[in-house]
């Protein structure tokens, strides 16, 4: 039942904070931090009980299961299971669910209790996908993501955030649906193929069906999770939401919503089209170092602080993509490092922009420079966040991009020798942000208020998580182990009949 608590935990508290909201919006932000917090404690008292203890489905060794029947005419049930990778990925939602709480707690002063509703309804939604096997109540909690996710954009978003919200959505709506029919085709041809009628996902792999089937059905698949990853060229919803998010939207954006299509591929698109992704790898590889420097290119051209921020992370996972169809042991390990490095270092990006925006009333870099004199604490904790996204050795970033290039250049050394640009275009525009923020004359001659305490406790978390994975990565690589060594099994006969 722990599962299901998860998710009942969060709905219920988002209950509770539009009601107790309405009375004192104090209130609704303590419930949202409770309900987040003990979420956070169950997650870590099963990483910490059940140790190496994860597989894939096909072995039959999920760490934790529940399954009740839902619509059963159907072959339709409430299928939730959590192995080594939702594990990590479901305590990264807890954890950044935290951080936006915090991160609005004096940003939201409108409509509070129907703010941490939608807040906590959104990480319900993202609980639900990471843990969802019936590919029906999957494609359920997808779009239950969608709805709240628009109104924090909608409503309490900045100057454009209607626009910014409804690009959002038609993007995201569009491409569920296109998946929604790829999982309608999948629930026919299995039973087309043995009599039964099923959504679940251990029935589902291995379905039988043409080369040219499953590459149509693994391409709509694919674009689905490509608009949430972004990958380019279907990225371009991306930096309006960002920028016109408030600030617990960002973090929950750039920190959450973004590796939804991360887990997708590693999830499904990879077991059930194992033939099709393996063919199709090579383009997806070329689209990943597109967006690797697409996005780093755009990054450093931008004024915006929030969009300089919002387009780092298409390069970022960017190396997430290029190191899920790499599709070896050195690249997966790297792709699931770099999903859980880049939600705690962007979004704490996001965080310390929305500071500024609070602060400045403004995100046009032009207008600050400086800043260091006045907000030295502030100045300090970004500087250490561009070091991450510029991957600092040292820092989990770091890491992840090194076993990403390393994987990649096993597989494609072209690819991955013109990847590694990336990293050199992300400390152009990492110690651009800094020097365009914080150093040079300080022309406005504004004083403002530096991080508080609760502030500085926020990002002492954050800075502490990302060195962790830095310097002892090998807690969260075993955890994913088993999972990433099944996802290496259903390719290894593939290359070597390509051998």
């Amino acid at each position: 039942m722990i599962l299901a608590w998860f998710i009942i935990i969060l709905l219920a508290a988002g209950f509770l904070t539009w009601l107790f909201g309405q009375r004192h919006p104090l209130w609704a932000r303590w419930i949202a931090l409770g309900a987040l917090a003990i979420d956070l404690v169950l997650g870590l008292t099963i990483w910490l009980w059940h140790p190496g203890q994860v597989a894939l489905p096909d072995h039959g060794a999920w760490l934790i299961a529940v399954q009740w029947a839902w619509i059963p005419e159907f072959g339709i049930n409430f299928h939730l299971a959590m192995d080594g990778l939702s594990l990590l990925l479901v305590l990264l939602t807890f954890f950044l669910g935290i951080m936006a709480v915090i991160a609005s707690w004096s940003e939201i002063q409108a409509g509070v209790g129907f703010f941490h509703f939608n807040l906590l309804w959104v990480l319900a939604g993202i609980v639900g996908v990471f843990l969802a096997l019936d590919l029906f109540l999957f494609y359920f909690f997808w779009e239950m993501m969608l709805v709240p996710m628009y109104f924090l954009i909608s409503i309490w978003g900045h100057e454009n955030r209607v626009y910014a919200a409804v690009k959002f959505f038609i993007f995201t709506q569009a491409s569920g649906l296109l998946m929604l029919l790829a999982i309608v085709a999948l629930f026919f041809l299995h039973h087309q193929q043995t009599g039964v009628y099923t959504f679940a996902y251990a029935q589902l792999l291995g379905t039988p069906m043409g080369p040219s089937t499953a590459m149509w059905l693994m391409l709509a698949f694919f674009v689905a999770f490509a608009v949430k990853l972004p990958a380019v060229p279907f990225h371009t919803w991306l930096p309006d939401a960002h920028t016109e998010a408030p600030t617990a939207g960002s973090v929950i954006l750039a920190g959450l919503l973004l590796k939804t299509g991360a887990y997708g591929m590693l999830r499904f698109v990879l077991p059930l089209f194992p033939q099709a992704a393996w063919l199709f790898a090579p383009a997806a590889m070329v689209l990943a170092v597109t967006g690797i420097l697409y996005g780093a290119a755009l990054a450093f051209a931008q004024t915006d602080l929030k969009r300089l921020v919002a387009y780092t992370s298409i390069s970022h996972l960017g190396f997430v993509l290029l190191g899920i169809f790499a599709w070896n042991e050195l690249a997966l390990q790297g792709a699931v490092l770099q999903m859980i490095c880049h939600g705690i270092s962007t979004g704490a990006l996001f965080m310390l922009a929305g500071a500024l925006q609070a602060r400045l009333h403004t995100r046009d870099m032009r207008r600050m420079g400086g800043l260091w004199s006045t907000v030295p604490r502030l100045g300090g904790v970004s500087l250490f966040f561009a070091m991450g996204a510029l991957g600092l050795p040292g820092l989990g970033n770091f890491l992840a991009e090194f076993l990403v290039l390393v994987g990649s250049f096993r597989v494609n050394t072209l690819l991955a020798v013109v990847a590694t640009l990336g990293l050199v275009t992300a400390t152009v525009y990492a110690l651009s942000l800094i020097q365009r923020t914080f150093h040079g004359p300080h022309t406005e001659g504004r004083r403002i208020p530096d991080l508080t305490t609760r502030d500085m406790a926020a990002m002492a978390a954050m800075i502490a998580a990302l060195m962790w994975l830095g310097l002892y990565p090998q807690a969260f690589l075993k955890t994913a182990a088993p999972v990433l060594h099944d996802l290496q099994q259903v390719v290894e006969p593939l290359r070597t009949v390509r051998r």
